[in-house]
């Protein structure tokens, strides 16, 4: 995800997989034979009412650069009576960190994506728009020119959550009054009702993205035009485990 002499801005909202995310970031820096730089910028999504001392200490003991961008973006979703909060929330955040990252002179947008969020939002899509399909590791923005990565991927969120509490990390309480009748909200709850029964379905979830096959789309002309599987091919469900090779 990273190449030498990359500058990376850190999209740092004082959640847990952002201070992670930071954490881990400049341990890698220390330690990489490629050497990148580093920032971060909070949004500040209640206009400058947000006390961000602490996040800008953790900053100043990381040596990385801070920035602070704020929005009245909860003030705004009120006005609208926004049908999708969430969804115009990431839009206007995405934006104020672009424009940040290249005011800073950044070629890359770190965002704090974790396994947890890649499963859901593969549901999400799947469940309201007919698609199975996920946000990218690594994605280009053609409208802004900014590469976004998200080094967490992999991670799953109670991973994540336990680092963050063995480390003390300084979370910020969480300031939005729109997070707890949401879409994702309705997949994690369903994801976790899976996952009492399979422990291992984000695994099983995300190798699907990772390796859709061809032939397994439906077509017009039936199975023939599709191209039959092999008779020896297994049924079912793969798991992580086994189909490690083809990741």
């Amino acid at each position: 995800m990273i190449s030498p002499g990359d500058r990376i801005m850190i999209g740092l909202s004082g959640g847990k997989d952002s201070l992670v995310l930071t954490l881990a970031l400049a341990g890698l820096r220390r330690r990489s034979p490629v050497p990148f730089s580093l920032a971060a910028c909070f949004v500040d999504i209640t206009g400058g009412e947000t006390d961000v001392s602490s996040l800008r200490e953790f900053c100043v003991s990381l040596d990385i650069p801070f920035f602070v961008r704020p929005h009245p973006i909860v003030g705004i979703i009120e006005v609208r009576n926004e049908r999708s909060p969430c969804s115009l929330c990431a839009n206007i955040r995405r934006g104020i960190l672009n424009t940040a990252a290249k005011e800073e002179g950044c070629n890359l947008l770190a965002l704090g994506h974790n396994l947890d969020d890649v499963v859901e939002t593969a549901l999400m899509n799947l469940f309201n728009t007919g698609r199975f399909r996920a946000f990218q590791p690594r994605f280009w923005q053609s409208r802004s020119g900014m590469t976004v990565i998200r080094p967490l991927v992999f991670a799953e969120e109670k991973k994540i959550l336990k680092e963050a509490r063995r480390l003390g990390l300084p979370v910020l309480p969480y300031v939005c009054p729109f997070s707890l009748e949401t879409e994702r909200v309705r997949a994690k709850s369903i994801l976790d009702g899976l996952s009492a029964g399979n422990p291992r379905i984000k695994y099983n979830i995300l190798h699907a993205l990772q390796c859709l096959d061809e032939r397994d789309k439906w077509s017009e002309g039936g199975a023939e035009a599709a191209g039959s599987l092999p008779e020896d091919e297994p049924e079912g469900e793969m798991t992580w485990g086994k189909t490690t090779n083809c990741l």
